[in-house]
């Protein structure tokens, strides 16, 4: 036993040095890093199947279609009352674009008032029911697909509107990726226990605000991974909000056995206040 744990903590140290001493490991996509998460058996244990849910808006949400360069994408539209430029860009968790998340951009719409919503469906109309769906969508989701679908949201929007952006999970990651893609119309970045990007390239573009909702049991968006944020963001300038809580991954979901009411709440009122005082 001794000689086998010898054994694979030497492997450890060798892969370490190996991807210390090779750029493309330590510099793999944040989204790539994210789906490596759906081949860990704890990781899917954290998310039980979603209790079944059909959302009927009450603010006259519709599904739409939104040209891209590529196949047309899906978006789940509310539309302001009165004419604004403020929009939030709506990001699911891994199990797709369903009731759920409809749900929480409906909320959203109600409680900031002077917006228009977008919930972007990023698995082109594959909604999952079950762990094994929700790791395979997402393990076979591109990056590119994403930005493709996000840049045909910004033309549907128009030059002029400014874009706050949410998502728990897979799409706290999403949230981010599309804060950078729209460049000078991002207005306020909002993750909820997400991948955050650490190519520091990139961040030198980000031109918005950001909140990390970042629980701090969370096994994998971490300490370590919340702390590297936190200096890359510094080193380039940006800022960055973290409002830790001591809960695990998923903690907002209720469908979650570790889902955390109050802490749901104050993480949504914090999300609130951070889109208002930046969308004006």
């Amino acid at each position: 036993m001794k000689k086998i744990i010898s054994l694979v903590a030497i492997a450890f140290i060798g892969l370490k040095a190996f991807a210390q001493s090779d750029p493309t490991i330590c510099h793999t996509p944040a989204t790539e890093k994210f789906a490596l998460f759906a081949s860990n058996k704890k990781f899917n244990r954290m998310h039980p199947t979603p209790v079944e849910y059909t959302h009927i808006s009450e603010a006259g949400g519709k599904m739409i279609k939104i040209k891209t360069d590529g196949a047309e994408a899906n978006a789940y539209l509310i539309e302001a009352k009165k004419k604004t430029n403020n929009w939030i860009f709506v990001f699911q968790e891994w199990w797709g674009l369903n009731d759920h998340i409809k749900r929480e951009a409906e909320n959203l719409y109600k409680d900031l008032g002077n917006v228009n919503v977008l919930a972007l469906d990023m698995y082109d109309g594959k909604v999952a029911t079950t762990r094994e769906d929700a790791g395979k969508y997402m393990q076979e989701f591109k990056q590119d697909r994403g930005n493709a679908i996000v840049k045909g949201a910004l033309a549907y929007v128009g030059a002029s509107a400014k874009v706050g952006t949410v998502g728990w999970c897979f799409g706290g990651g999403q949230s981010m990726q599309a804060a950078l893609t729209a460049g000078g119309q991002a207005a306020a970045c909002v993750i909820y226990y997400g991948m955050p990007e650490d190519n520091l390239d990139r961040l030198k573009g980000l031109n918005c605000d950001v909140l990390d909702i970042w629980p701090t049991q969370d096994q994998w968006i971490n300490k370590d991974v919340t702390e590297k944020f936190k200096a890359n963001m510094a080193s380039v300038g940006k800022n960055l909000t973290v409002k830790p809580y001591d809960a695990d991954h998923a903690f907002a979901n209720p469908s979650n056995p570790k889902h955390n009411k109050e802490f749901t709440a104050d993480a949504y009122k914090n999300t609130i206040a951070f889109f208002k005082a930046r969308l004006k």
